[in-house]
């Protein structure tokens, strides 16, 4: 029976240092874009950087997907954009920056992708719906913008999921106290103009990475400290087993052998 509460307890152990190892390396990594937007005038410029709780960090890389392609960003910018070490700065924005973006490290770990769309147009003609690449925390406020490249404030109607929300006198929507409900796909018209791109707005619950990481903690540290108790417990019972035999053993011999003198 012992013998199967070892086993079970080193099972137990070694398990808890898988779940250990791999839990202490998880990553909150994300990509970040500054400006905040999905959409862009054509020369406009974007910075692109790998952070994680609002840090950038080292071992990850910018890339994006280019029709079939996956370019990266690099130092000499051979690729798209122009890295400096700590983010990837893309000036003179163009239609073929239409693309996804995310941060992947060399054993192809992966961030969530972001969208920029850059649309076709010149001057004045350029219309985009400025919305947020990253998603918006549950309980905030977001105001969504109609724009043209002229900045001019103009009459806009907005769009969710296909279906006409409200217009904006100024070419603008705020959406209050944003709930899980506001997320989808919006665009927006600017008088008799074409509409603007697509774009998805998405909601999130409110961070809680330092909660769920003390959470995984306790989940992967409980275990390991009560097998490691546990075997500890049970190699010093063990010991002290082997220690009340051994000295059982002795006293009869020592007892033994006081008989014999007697004898003689």
């Amino acid at each position: 029976m012992m013998k199967m509460l070892v086993k079970f307890m080193i099972l137990v152990h070694g398990v808890s240092v898988l779940l250990l190892l791999s839990g202490l390396t998880v990553s909150a990594v994300s990509l970040n874009i500054s400006p905040n937007f999905q959409q862009f005038f054509r020369e406009a410029s974007v910075s692109l950087s790998c952070v994680e709780d609002g840090q950038t960090v080292d071992g990850w890389t910018v890339k994006r997907t280019k029709g079939e392609k996956t370019e990266e960003c690099r130092v000499d910018g051979s690729d798209f954009g122009s890295f400096n070490g700590f983010s990837c700065f893309i000036s003179f924005l163009s239609q073929s920056d239409s693309t996804g973006y995310w941060c992947e490290t060399s054993s192809g770990q992966k961030t969530e992708q972001i969208n920029i769309t850059v649309p076709d147009g010149t001057g004045g003609d350029q219309v985009i719906l400025e919305i947020p690449a990253l998603p918006v925390i549950i309980g905030s406020d977001v105001t969504l913008r109609c724009k043209k490249k002229d900045n001019n404030r103009f009459r806009a109607v907005f769009f969710k999921n296909g279906v006409n929300i409200g217009t904006g006198s100024e070419g603008e929507l705020p959406l209050i106290s944003v709930q899980q409900s506001d997320e989808g796909v919006y665009h927006c018209y600017i008088d008799e103009d074409k509409p603007t791109p697509q774009s998805r707005l998405r909601v999130r619950e409110p961070p809680s990475a330092s909660v769920v990481r003390l959470i995984l903690h306790l989940v992967v540290f409980c275990p390991f400290f009560i097998s490691t108790g546990l075997m500890v417990s049970i190699c010093c019972s063990r010991k002290t087993g082997n220690r009340a035999v051994v000295s059982m053993e002795m006293s009869q011999r020592v007892t033994g052998g006081h008989g014999l003198d007697k004898d003689c």
